[in-house]
């Protein structure tokens, strides 16, 4: 009899309709179960869902189903991270309000996921461009400005002279406005900050506590935190050289030990030193002037031409008063980065060394390589930063690095230069206190006032929230808060006289740095309810792109301190377990100079090679790369064009099938119909094995099952078991794979099983309901269906996990390899139990054996059980 086809058309909306009418994913904080919070980053509503979301959610939906499966209470919530300045630029292009454009795109990607039959609780969804969330987060904004974690100052920012407002770091592409094109400018504005750097010290020694991040990411945090132990400096100005009221300038240094190898002192073109200096030389003025046209990102200055101003300033050495050293103001030193001051030591550090050829400065070598001649070592355009032997350095030669470093420090600590210590030692951290103030409309407004008379004002709580006005226009560039009519005035909550509002409204990242904790409370009326905060949290397993490795988990990590702090909740740390996945990518084509999309293609082989074809016109089609699949080079797969034609179990079973979910999957259609083939072969599997076998008997064999039973058992239990164990460790390939051959093995024994054999039918039906099961987190729809096509009671997505019986995991066989003289010729199996006697006896009457020995007894047999039989001949 011939099976009816798998319909995912008609099976995954059924199946869809039963969970949300059971309620089967939502969570009770108080329901049984150990909690297990899964999480995956949440999506920007760009307008449509991509295979990247795809695969993001597969696998923490894999993780979610499992852990339910297993007893656990389950959190997997879905939300949108909603503001940004996307909608504001489909605002002006669209001449549609970044809210309606931004609420349509989640209303068109919420139904796309849920087509995915992610198991989502939707009840605790939000958006975080909804009032009550960000009213939330004006309160949070609040509590932390009275705990001193947020503050203004005066900062240097990338500024767009053409949209007129500050970009992030990450919106400056090759030094210009990602979306106006300009060139970005540096300038000082008042900016708003978060107190980062507050908790820089435990961010950083944090790390070596989350065992469950991937080091890669640790380390990554832990570079951007840069903390470093070094000497903070102060170098004389010699007389007669400096600006009125200068004596000296400070620099902090990680490497005191090259001293003895120092060539120039750098500082920043905003350090007081140069503003001094520049009020006498128009020539600096305009140095100083000019490089304020670079951004301020790392990027920037790391890319720019490392330029420099000589100034007619000169600094005294700090070991040796005849020596004098000049000072440069250089557009690559910061005033955000230790004090705006540096001191060069070319030989050593690269950026130095082609700064001082570039004008003409000594390069002395001070770190001797292993094994060199100190005579003849010498540094040309590579600087020598590793390890080694000081010399060249007076009463440090001879010393090693670290010997130097606490030498240098121990004699000028006990120097005094103008009645204090020349030097100190001192951590210091490459992070700075994070910028949050942003010039557009669409983001959180930050709750403050200001009023001639007071100053900055906070808003008053019961005057929250400071919603964004509706009725605003993108006519004009610059932000549209500054110049709306009414919006700005307000009254002083401490003075009652005029004030105006912040103009500047909230960096995105606050949005997407605390939400993890509004979902364990989504409508509690303070940002968090700490009870449930401090029952689901941390999130057990999180789930995202490599590229939020560094900002968005930094910031997340700093806002569980701040609201600790403030009293919301009661943790260490945001992310217990974090997963960074691959990207989708695919094949590029092109026609000339147009890229197409792959369903415009045809691929064909021709004498052994692909040959490429476009579907509308017939003319050839260039292969291009695998690259991340991108709109501008239309290697884009649509999700909804796979879920129509194949179902979303199809699609989910590829993306996790295909390679390790850490690497990238390449997408192909050879690799989607494999996947929907396969689905139709568990199909036809079970349901043909169903109806051979009729109704059950509710009877499950017993472990003394023998021949086909005992062997349908053993790969039944052996898989769950292996299936089990990669899931927990999230290689869900493994599993997959695990379960081709899962299939394998039932299609052949199924096909002899006697219907009338109660062991056999038994064992078949075991076998069949922990099948339906171990799928179930995969492909969710099929697994149902698989599941009423047993007789199984309820619902597959509620049914626990199979049980494993560990006697039957245990192999009653063993394979040995035989050596010939140390050589490997062959296999042995025989069972597990097998004495040595019985090996040596199986050993010689191996074939390949008896014919090395030509009759011979062997000169020596060497048995090693259960590992290996060694013959010498």
């Amino acid at each position: 009899m011939t099976t009816e086809r798998y319909n995912p058309r008609t099976a995954e909306p059924k199946w869809q309709s039963a969970w949300a009418e059971a309620k089967l994913f939502e969570t009770k904080t108080d329901a049984a179960g150990e909690k297990y919070y899964v999480l995956e980053m949440f999506p920007y509503p760009s307008g449509r869902i991509h295979m990247g979301h795809v695969r993001n959610y597969a696998l923490g939906d894999v993780v979610a189903r499992y852990k339910r499966a297993k007893g656990f209470n389950v959190l997997h919530p879905m939300g949108w991270d909603a503001f940004g300045m996307p909608a504001e630029n489909a605002a002006m292009q669209n001449k549609v309000h970044p809210a309606k454009w931004t609420y349509q795109n989640i209303d068109t990607m919420r139904k796309q996921l849920k087509s995915m039959g992610l198991s989502l609780d939707w009840s605790r969804e939000f958006a975080t461009c909804d009032v009550e969330y960000y009213h939330r987060q004006q309160m949070l904004f609040l509590d932390m400005l009275d705990k001193g974690l947020a503050y203004r100052k005066k900062s240097k920012v990338n500024w767009d002279p053409v949209d007129m407002t500050v970009l992030a770091n990450e919106q400056v592409i090759d030094g210009k406005g990602w979306r106006s094109g300009a060139e970005v400018e540096s300038r000082e504005l008042v900016q708003w900050f978060f107190k980062i750097t507050d908790f820089a010290d435990d961010l950083a020694a944090a790390l070596d506590r989350l065992p469950e991040w991937p080091e890669k990411v640790r380390l990554m945090q832990k570079n951007w935190i840069g903390k470093s132990e070094g000497l903070m400096l102060r170098w004389a100005l010699a007389e007669g050289t400096a600006p009125e009221g200068s004596s000296d300038v400070t620099v902090f240094t990680t490497r005191p030990d090259t001293l003895f190898g120092a060539s120039f002192i750098a500082v920043a073109p905003d350090h007081p030193l140069a503003q001094k200096a520049a009020g006498t030389d128009p020539e600096l003025a305009a140095f100083i002037a000019e490089t304020r046209k670079t951004g301020t990102t790392a990027e920037a200055i790391e890319t720019a031409e490392k330029k420099g101003y000589r100034t007619t300033i000169e600094a005294v050495h700090p070991l040796d008063a005849s020596w004098r050293v000049p000072v440069y103001v250089a557009n690559f030193v910061l005033m955000e980065y230790g004090t705006g001051a540096v001191f060069g030591c070319p030989a050593h550090d690269q950026r130095d060394l082609d700064f001082a050829r570039k004008y003409n400065l000594p390069v002395r070598p001070v770190v001797l390589p292993p094994h060199e001649d100190p005579v003849a070592f010498s540094v040309a355009d590579k600087a020598y930063v590793e390890d080694g032997t000081i010399y060249n350095s007076q009463f440090l030669d001879g010393k090693t690095p670290d010997e130097a470093f606490d030498a240098v420090a121990a004699k000028l600590e006990a120097t005094e230069l103008f009645g204090a210590p020349q030097a100190s030692r001192k951590v210091n951290y490459r992070l700075r206190d994070w910028g949050i103030s942003r010039q557009r409309y669409w983001g959180c407004p930050i709750p403050v006032l200001h009023c001639a008379a007071c100053g900055v004002v906070p808003e008053k709580r019961e005057n929250l929230p400071v919603k964004l006005p509706d009725d605003i226009d993108f006519d004009k560039p610059g932000n549209p808060l500054d110049r709306h009519p009414t919006w700005r005035k307000a009254t002083c909550p401490q003075c009652g006289g005029d004030a105006s509002r912040e103009t500047d409204t909230m960096d995105t990242f606050v949005d997407s740095s605390w939400y993890f904790a509004r979902f364990t409370a989504p409508h509690t009326d303070e940002p968090t309810d700490p009870q449930a905060a401090n029952a689901w949290l941390p999130v057990d397993q999180y789930i995202g792109g490599i590229e939020h490795a560094i900002l968005h988990l930094l910031y997340s990590r700093f806002f569980v301190r701040a609201m600790r702090a403030c009293g919301h909740l009661d943790l260490d740390e945001p992310f217990k377990g974090l997963f960074t996945q691959g990207m989708v990518v695919h094949e590029t084509y092109k026609d000339g100079r147009e890229w197409l999309p792959p369903e415009d293609v045809r691929i064909e082989e021709a004498d052994g090679k692909r040959v490429a074809t476009r579907l509308s016109t017939g003319a050839a089609v260039e292969i291009g790369g695998i690259e991340k699949m991108s709109k501008s080079k239309k290697n884009v797969v649509d999700p909804d064009d796979i879920i129509a034609s194949y179902g979303a179990d199809t699609a989910r079973w590829f993306v996790l099938s295909d390679s390790p979910p850490d690497r990238d999957v390449i997408w192909s259609e050879a690799g989607v119909e494999a996947a929907h083939r396969f689905v139709q072969r568990l199909w036809r599997l079970v349901t043909e094995t169903a109806g051979k076998l009729g109704p059950a008997d509710g009877k499950v064999p017993a472990p003394g099952s023998e021949g086909l039973a005992l062997e349908i058992r053993k790969a039944a239990h052996r898989t769950v078991a292996g299936v089990s164990d990669d899931i927990e460790r999230l290689a869900f390939n493994k599993a997959i794979a695990r379960v081709h051959e899962l299939v394998n093995e039932l299609a052949a024994s199924f096909a002899k099983v006697n219907p009338a054999d109660r062991s056999q039918a038994g064992a078949a039906r075991e076998a069949m309901s922990m099948l339906a099961r171990i799928v179930a987190p995969m492909m969710p729809h099929l697994a149902e269906s698989l599941w009423a096509a047993i007789g199984g009671a309820g619902l597959a997505a509620s049914a626990p996990w199979p049980q494993v019986d560990e006697s039957l995991l245990a192999d009653d066989q063993v394979t040995l390899p035989v050596q010939i003289n140390g050589k490997k010729r062959g296999d042995l199996t025989l069972p597990a139990d097998a004495g040595k006697a019985d090996i040596e006896k199986a050993v010689l009457a191996l074939d390949f054996v008896v014919a090395a020995l030509a009759g011979q007894a062997p000169r020596r047999l060497v048995v090693v059980p259960g590992r290996i039989v060694n013959v010498v001949v």
